[in-house]
């Protein structure tokens, strides 16, 4: 009977934690700033019903009797923080801006449902063709370079050279500019100093300064990479490489059957890492060219946007021309082709490793 009084208590504790909880949230969404008496004193209380509710729960999962279900629940309550953050900052407002998606929402508030009319619009905008289409090629030329500059750099500082620890903090430094301040360097660079050997801007075209935007993305991401494939490389063992040597294997050999395979999950890293980065390129795009750039005829309309990439076209729609609705559009389209993309990347990468 003991036992029985105990878990009738703790499922008690857990609903009226749970329901205090979701009263809290549900009035910080629904109760407006603007409301008197009443409802502005349940406004008040919302923090104080939060805590008590979140304090009631975890009361309530404690006086649930098993001393291994207190050892899960003290497991959750170190994870429950992170995760919390995570619900708040990443889960609720993916939901509601897959919501807004459908809304003529205006960053403030909505008015209707609009259904997929704003999807609608997003796909007759030839400036969002483009910068989806030279996003792709963004992203394709970028995982292929950096992984490749990145694996030779590894492959210098893990050799024998005097120096290696200089070398790595040399190149891993650019990563730690920012990405503003990294493109208006570059700006100055591009439009100042490599004028006076090349005798042009190259970011006075649209196709140099798609090649500009591209390599300073190597040179600031590429050091960043390399300590990744640095990390793999120092932990093949030892014996495996002397029994290669031994065995009369060259260098590109035991470069190609031995140290590659031997690293595949960390080319799934490096591959994976690169892959979404690249796609969410914004701050060197717009610090560095600002997606200005001429293509004259393109689905028969002149763009003036002609380096303007994916997040960055959507930030313009959002804030430039006051079209939060079209732009939670976008952002929900950006949000499905970089999942799908990512699974299928990390699914092929797997198979490979087990190939190797």
């Amino acid at each position: 009977m003991k036992g029985r009084d105990t878990r009738l208590e703790s499922n008690f504790l857990l609903i009226l934690g749970a329901l205090l909880m979701f009263a809290a949230l549900f009035f910080a969404f629904t109760i407006k700033a603007n409301y008197s008496g009443a409802m502005k004193t349940i406004a008040n209380l919302r923090g104080t019903l939060l805590v008590c509710g979140a304090i009631l729960f975890f009361f309530g999962l404690y006086k649930i009797p098993s001393t291994a279900h207190h050892r899960k629940i003290v497991y959750f309550l170190f994870l429950f923080p992170l995760l919390f953050a995570f619900f708040i900052t990443v889960i609720i407002p993916l939901v509601l801006g897959i919501g807004y998606s459908f809304t003529d929402w205006t960053g403030i508030r909505f008015t209707k449902v609009v259904g997929v009319q704003n999807y609608l619009k997003m796909f007759h905008d030839p400036a969002f063709i483009w910068s989806v289409l030279i996003t792709f090629v963004f992203v394709l030329l970028n995982v292929i370079l950096i992984n490749i500059v990145g694996f030779c750099l590894a492959l210098l500082c893990t050799s024998k050279l005097r120096g290696v620890a200089f070398f790595r903090a040399a190149y891993f430094l650019p990563n730690l500019i920012g990405g503003i301040v990294l493109g208006y360097i570059w700006q100055f660079v591009f439009n100042n100093v490599l004028m006076s050997y090349i005798k042009f801007s190259m970011l006075s075209s649209t196709k140099t300064a798609m090649l500009a935007i591209i390599i300073v993305y190597i040179w600031q991401y590429g050091g960043y990479i390399m300590l990744i494939y640095v990390t793999g490389l120092t932990q093949i063992p030892g014996d495996v490489l002397e029994a290669a040597s031994i065995d009369g294997a060259s260098a590109l050999q035991t470069l190609f059957k031995v140290k590659i395979p031997m690293i595949a999950s960390t080319v799934t890293i490096c591959t994976f890492l690169t892959l979404t980065s690249a796609f969410k390129q914004f701050d060197v795009n717009m610090a560095l060219t600002n997606g200005a750039g001429s293509v004259p005829d393109f689905m028969g309309a002149y763009l003036s946007n002609g380096t303007q990439m994916l997040a960055l076209n959507i930030y313009n729609t959002a804030i430039a021309k006051n079209n939060f609705a079209v732009a939670q559009a976008k952002a929900v389209l950006f949000f499905i082709i970089l999942a799908v993309i990512s699974l299928i990347q990390v699914r092929i990468s797997n198979s490979r490793e087990v190939e190797m």
